[in-house]
């Protein structure tokens, strides 16, 4: 019988500051307002495509999982050995997994490290690194402004005359840098100006999202929607104004419903019930506002065991970054958008070896490769969408990342 591989998990007191953990050689994060995990070093890692890349990924995980020894003093969703997971939005792309070394995670004021292996418990060293400054060049992605607003009007002429509600339309724009790119400086800079979302980083793709595709944890399931988006002034008053008008929009709101529709209907045939609220609030962020609206549920307990990857093949691609219906959305994305999202808009974050999990959809981001970035935004094309408008939604989007390169 072949030897086990050691896992082990103890507490190391109170809160830290998970970000200035990182080493410069990969980092992965998974963390929002302080709290989450941060982990390096790469113990096994792989890529999945097709179809059936969530139940390959489950296969992968649990012929690891059988190979360790686990010692876990602390208990609870996000310890003991932890899946980090970067999948693709369309199914044919590749998605990362990266099972890391080296894992600390920090909820509610305490701290625990995990690590996999024989040596001893690893020394965090969390004195802020300081970054050299880095200057970049901003250039068109895979279409043009101009190209990209035709884009939008063809899908907004789709919507008229096909039997179709909403499709979501992404773009990108390139930044070529001075010099190699720090990704820990994009995510100290994002989890400062963005503390409510979740800023994650696996395998050079990085961001913070504010749109959590599910979190799985003790037999319950929450989802935070987002749909229907205005930019910000800076204004207090004339912010507070725009917030008024967006939860009044009968375009956003329309745009909204059929993203909360698409995740229920998803969580539905795992749950014996669900929590919908009937309107949405209004998410302020530094950037952008959003709609958003936080459905719940309770898994079905006399079910054979459900975990973050059924949930995940069910969930992915939700409307809020698809379209509805999603197959014929989704048709319309691969014929007109004009790019490869790659793992732009696809569930990122983390599942733990009882299958518990969170995961987000990968919003704000940007795919870091040497000295060279690309930013992605995506926005909900619906019958009453304008292309400039778009346009200046998309732009306020990417504005996260940008001034997280400065």
């Amino acid at each position: 019988m072949a030897q086990l591989t050691p896992v082990t998990t103890v507490r190391i007191g109170d809160h830290l500051p998970l970000l200035d953990l990182l080493p410069d050689n990969k980092p992965l994060s998974w963390v929002r307002s302080g709290e989450g995990l941060v982990a390096w070093g790469s113990y096994a890692t792989t890529k999945v495509s097709g179809k059936d890349r969530f139940e390959k990924a489950r296969t992968w995980w649990h012929q690891h999982l059988e190979k360790f020894s686990i010692s876990n003093s602390v208990h609870g969703s996000g310890t003991g050995p932890i899946l980090f997971t970067s999948f693709s939005f369309d199914r044919e792309d590749e998605s990362i997994l990266v099972i890391p070394e080296v894992i600390v995670g920090s909820k509610a004021g305490k701290s625990w490290v995990t690590w996999i292996g024989e040596k001893p418990q690893p020394t965090l060293s969390h004195s802020a690194p300081a970054f050299a400054p880095n200057s970049f060049t901003f250039q068109a992605g895979s279409l043009s402004e101009t190209d990209w607003k035709k884009r939008v009007a063809q899908a907004i002429t789709r919507i008229e005359t096909l039997d179709v509600d909403k499709v979501v339309l992404a773009r990108d724009i390139r930044a070529i840098a001075s010099h190699p790119i720090e990704p820990r400086a994009i995510l100290r800079h994002l989890a400062e100006h963005y503390p409510s979302t979740w800023v994650f980083a696996v395998d050079g793709l990085v961001g913070a999202t504010p749109e959590l595709l599910l979190r799985l944890s003790r037999g319950m399931v929450t989802s935070r929607i987002l749909a229907g988006t205005i930019p910000k002034t800076g204004d207090d008053q004339k912010d507070l104004a725009l917030a008024a008008s967006l939860a009044r929009s009968s375009k956003d709101l329309e745009e909204h419903e059929y993203a909360v529709l698409s995740v229920a209907h998803a969580l539905e045939p795992f749950c014996s019930s669900t929590n919908v609220p009937e309107s949405p609030f209004v998410l302020h962020l530094a950037n952008v506002m959003h709609l958003a609206t936080d459905v719940t549920g309770a898994l079905i307990e006399s079910a054979q065991h459900i975990d973050a990857f059924a949930l995940l093949n069910n969930l992915h691609p939700s409307a809020a970054v698809c379209g509805t219906p999603r197959n014929r959305a989704f048709d319309i994305i691969e014929e007109i958008e004009g790019m490869k999202r790659d793992r732009y808009a696809g569930p990122v974050g983390w599942i733990d070896a009882s299958g518990d999990g969170e995961l987000g959809i990968a919003l704000r981001a940007g795919h870091i490769n040497n000295n060279e970035v690309r930013i992605f935004a995506g926005c909900g094309i619906v019958a009453g969408s304008n292309p400039e408008k778009e346009l200046e939604e998309s732009n306020a989007k990417m504005l996260a990342m940008r001034s997280a390169l400065m």
